[in-house]
């Protein structure tokens, strides 16, 4: 890939030194350490986004399934898993 842009950026004096150092420990240079903290960052924005629109959509069908009458209420949900419970419990 094409190295043409040129990043500029401010920051502490004691962060840039520990973070040289700590490149220089693992013998990378500091621009692809941060390349690669760059392109984490970025998948993980998408990745986030796109479970948020995910989210969204999963949220909206069931919506429209309640207002089309599809859903039941707590109570019918609660009394089935109540009846459920106690079958599993006679049985055990």
């Amino acid at each position: 890939m094409s190295k043409q842009a040129v990043f500029t950026m401010k920051l502490e004096p004691e962060l840039r030194a520990d973070f040289m150092a700590e490149a220089a420990a693992a013998h990378r240079p500091a621009s692809q350490v941060l390349r690669e903290l760059m392109r984490e960052y970025v998948r993980q924005q998408r990745e986030a986004r796109e479970y948020e629109a995910f989210l969204c959509s999963k949220v909206e069908v069931a919506r429209s399934s309640m207002r089309a009458g599809h859903g039941r209420s707590n109570e019918d949900v609660e009394a089935e898993f109540a009846t459920r419970r106690a079958d599993a419990e006679r049985e055990a």
